[in-house]
């Protein structure tokens, strides 16, 4: 997706990167197998996921200002449906044209 997404001509970049939640490091190595995602791992303390409410695989899409500009989660949304896929591509790229 990121690259197509750089193929777009929009307004502002893109930029895709996962966020691990802390208890699950143990996934870290095959989430980054073979992939150019960049992973950041919180640790202790650092609890981003309850600090920016997120579930399980959920896309958090930030503006420019870093303010949430909208949640999709990948589990309810299969990115394999070529409908759920557009829906994520639209709003990835309604973002980066705001």
């Amino acid at each position: 997706m990121q690259v197509e997404i750089d193929s777009q001509e929009t307004s502002r970049g893109v930029q895709i990167l996962g966020v691990n939640g802390i208890g699950l490091e143990s996934g870290n190595g095959s989430m980054t197998a073979g992939r150019v995602l960049p992973w950041l791992q919180p640790v202790t303390g650092e609890n981003v996921w309850t600090l920016w409410q997120v579930e399980y695989r959920d896309v958090v899409i930030l503006g420019p200002a870093n303010e949430r500009l909208g949640t999709f989660n990948v589990t309810a949304n299969n990115l394999s449906d070529p409908v759920n896929y557009a829906a994520l591509m639209d709003q990835l790229l309604h973002a980066a044209n705001e």
